[in-house]
């Protein structure tokens, strides 16, 4: 099993959640981030006044799913999620020792 992080645009949020449905991605958990990376932040107009952000809000995917269609999910991620812009974001994929669901006591790929 792979556990998939992904760090977007919020504004791509819809289409990357359709490109993982049409993968087979069951589930997901979606949090609202902040954070900064090359960017370095963003320059921003508020009643008149310039300033700067140092932190850049984002939303981070976490997705459990079976080894054999991480590829998958990852280049749907990407495909889905990419602006060909700096900010973009990043994916990170990571091996799953074991998951369980609460309800069943079910585990691994079938927990999830």
């Amino acid at each position: 099993m792979k556990f998939i992080i992904a760090i977007i645009k919020p504004f791509k949020l819809d289409d990357v959640r359709d490109a993982l449905t049409q993968v087979g991605v069951a589930g997901m958990t979606v949090s609202e981030v902040k954070g900064f990376g090359r960017q370095k932040g963003q320059t921003e107009v508020y009643r008149g006044a310039e300033y700067t952000t140092t932190m850049v809000p984002k939303v981070k995917l976490e997705i459990a799913c079976a080894s054999d269609i991480a590829t998958q999910v990852v280049e749907a991620i990407q495909s889905a999620a990419g602006t060909e812009a700096i900010g973009d974001g990043k994916i990170f994929v990571m091996d799953l020792a074991e998951a369980v669901r609460i309800r069943t006591g079910e585990t691994g790929e079938t927990a999830i």
